[in-house]
């Protein structure tokens, strides 16, 4: 039995968003930005890799930590993002997973030296919402932009919420110069919590969902439909070869983007023996260029083409990681990281640009949730096993005599050759995507080969 499919008011009708309704969007991204830079970025990973738990132990509990929450979302996001599709109820889920997010962003205060297994599940349910929510939250792009402008408005969002990082940092810089001690820290996660929901609220209030509520079929429910329309997505995707082989790119260069960024700061703390001031400080500097990255990427996309915009950034992206096998100093440690926050977030801006424009009209949140499969599973192989490699390699030092500090060292220097593998290869398999082939098969609505 066939599935009937969400209706989507006709593209003239997609164009009237408002100015309203695109800004509340834009929002969203700027206070969900702060999470990524305060508890992803800056502050909480260091914090638990050295004062929860301490050492290279540090680095594998926190890459499996990322790991086993990306796996959540990879096997509860195509599902969810079928039933929204069909439900019409982007925007109802964008609230749990955004609730879920806040609520153990803010009980992360709780976490202090040796509340490792309490560090670990806080900081897996707050992830589990954070990336959750981006499932729905980028699906809501056809609601604000037409199919001609995903490009400007997407690489926009990604612009704005850099700033939103930036914001928020600079807040919490604030208060650590001034007050001493750990419960200033732990104090920045409530910050953060409250940054996130507030800006969150106008997406909510204002944007209108396009697409329409469907009756139930006889004898469905809204817990079979989603595995019935995911099996059909299944079967169709085979008409969609060029978007599968963007799906494979996009997995394996992921891996790359989410080791970089989720470990960060350990390195900068660990390699450069930088402070808690000092990585703020960093990742401040990297979330300025990610604004003008975004900005630069959005622009090369519509005007080039969104394939030729994400190669350029991962060229970008892998010559810069490969300088840290050369970089001796903070100083060009911090110039590294500048040019790793442009670069990087082109990739991801220009990535969810291509999912919209490379998913069937009527199908985007579905095409999304079958997106997120690869992006989390990516995700979870990526930072476990960087942090795993990282470890390893650091104990096999020590075995050798080396001192326990130089030897963390050497294991998170030798474990980025694993972030440049993935980078070179998810790079190699997007130029074989025959993007324009596949566009042009959509508007014919024809099968893609």
């Amino acid at each position: 039995m066939e599935i009937a499919v969400p209706k989507v008011e006709p593209l003239l009708l997609r164009k009237r968003a408002t100015r309203g309704e695109r800004w509340a969007w834009y929002l969203y991204d700027f206070g969900n930005s702060a999470y990524a830079a305060v508890v992803t970025l800056a502050v909480y990973s260091a914090y638990f890799k050295q004062q929860v738990v301490g050492g290279a132990e540090g680095s594998r509990l926190w890459g499996i930590s990322v790991g086993i929450a990306m796996l959540v979302v990879a096997l509860l996001s195509p599902v969810l993002g079928a039933l929204a599709d069909f439900s019409a109820s982007k925007k109802r889920f964008l609230l749990g997973f955004t609730a879920l997010s806040v609520t153990f962003t803010a009980l992360l205060f709780f976490v202090q030296k040796g509340d490792i297994l309490m560090g670990m599940l806080f900081f897996i349910l707050a992830e589990i919402g954070y990336r959750g929510a981006q499932v729905f939250y980028d699906a809501l792009l056809p609601d604000v932009a037409s199919e001609e402008e995903m490009s400007k408005v997407s690489g926009n969002g990604w612009a704005l919420g850099s700033l939103g990082g930036i914001v928020c940092l600079l807040v919490v810089l604030g208060l650590i110069l001034t007050v001493k001690g750990d419960f200033v820290v732990r104090l920045s996660f409530i910050i953060t919590a409250i940054f996130y929901a507030g800006f969150a609220l106008p997406t909510f209030l204002k944007i209108r969902e396009k697409s329409q509520a469907q009756p139930l079929p006889a004898g469905e429910s809204y817990l079979t439909i989603p595995f019935r329309r995911l099996k059909q997505t299944f079967q169709a995707s085979r008409q969609y070869k060029e978007f599968l082989k963007f799906v494979v790119a996009f997995l394996i260069y992921n891996d790359g983007i989410m080791m970089v960024m989720d470990f960060a700061a350990i390195i900068g703390a660990v390699l450069f023996g930088m402070t808690q001031q000092q990585l703020i400080v960093f990742m401040i500097l990297v979330q300025i260029t990610s604004v003008g990255g975004a900005y630069v990427f959005g622009q090369v996309a519509h005007r080039w083409g969104s394939k030729a915009s994400l190669i350029i950034s991962l060229v970008m992206m892998t010559v810069t990681v490969s300088g840290l096998f050369i970089v001796d100093s903070l100083a060009f440690f911090n110039i590294l990281g500048a040019l790793a926050g442009f670069a990087l977030t082109g990739v991801q801006s220009v990535s969810r640009t291509m999912v919209s424009q490379m998913a069937p009209p009527d199908k985007v949140a579905e095409f999304y949730g079958f997106f997120s499969v690869a992006g989390r599973t990516s995700s979870f192989i990526g930072p476990t096993l960087y942090g795993m490699l990282a470890a390893s390699t650091a104990h096999w030092y020590v075995r050798q005599g080396y001192d326990v500090h130089l030897a963390e060292q050497l294991g998170l220097r030798v474990s980025v050759i694993s972030i440049i593998a993935f980078l070179v290869v998810g790079l190699i398999v997007l130029l074989f995507v025959r993007q324009k082939r596949h566009l042009a098969i959509l508007q014919s609505e024809g099968p893609a080969a």
